[in-house]
């Protein structure tokens, strides 16, 4: 079970590592400076408060520390609240026959695995970007991570693949009865619209190490 000083813990190793407080680390994260700080860690109630992924997500990327290093601070066997080892390709590869079921899931075979943030979908993965198609908004070695069972809203990061063709990332912009409206991510000037049903699936893009 995750402990709350373990993981407040492993954030205040962090911000020491990189020579940093933690309001400093805060800072460099562009979080508020008292976001760590220790009163914030109990409610005056005395309930405990606990770090958001998403802050968690920003400091690794302030520092440029790993998700495995931040885990390996609190150790594995106490990190499964906020990490999970999920299925992992290259876009290159996701691209190609046979690695996604119809609904848009990993199939078995084929797949490496990465440490990610935890996320409440079995059928979560992740997918490095190869190459500059994506740039400036995702570039050659960002992770993504997409969950096939999240809601997709307008404006929401997509991955869509296509009847007999490969994956696209998109954002959308509106999808009706007919038809699904989209803006490439990378080039905001261009836009696209397919047909439902010429798209197999569409899954939401729900967290990116940027």
């Amino acid at each position: 079970m995750l402990k709350h000083d373990d993981v407040w813990r492993a954030i205040d190793s962090l911000a020491r590592q990189y020579n940093l407080s933690p309001s400093g680390l805060a800072r460099q994260a562009g979080l508020d400076p008292t976001t760590f700080n220790k009163s914030k860690r109990v409610t005056s109630q005395g309930k405990k408060r606990w770090p958001s992924t998403e802050s968690i997500a920003k400091i690794l990327a302030a520092t440029g520390a790993s998700l495995a290093e931040f885990v390996n601070i609190i150790g594995e066997e106490n990190a499964g609240a906020i990490a999970q080892r999920i299925p992992s390709l290259d876009t290159l590869q996701s691209s190609k026959d046979g690695y996604f079921d119809h609904q848009g899931a990993p199939s078995e075979e084929g797949w490496d695995e990465i440490l990610a943030p935890h996320i409440e979908d079995r059928n979560a993965f992740a997918l490095e970007i190869s190459g500059s198609r994506y740039e400036p908004v995702y570039r050659d070695g960002d992770l993504i991570v997409v969950s096939p069972g999240a809601s997709i809203r307008r404006g929401d990061r997509v991955l869509i693949k296509q009847h007999g063709g490969g994956i696209m990332i998109c954002q959308l912009v509106r999808e009706s009865a007919r038809r699904i409206e989209l803006a490439q991510v990378g080039n905001s000037s261009a836009s696209t619209a397919l047909q439902n049903k010429d798209v197999a699936w569409m899954s939401r893009i729900i967290w990116a190490s940027q």
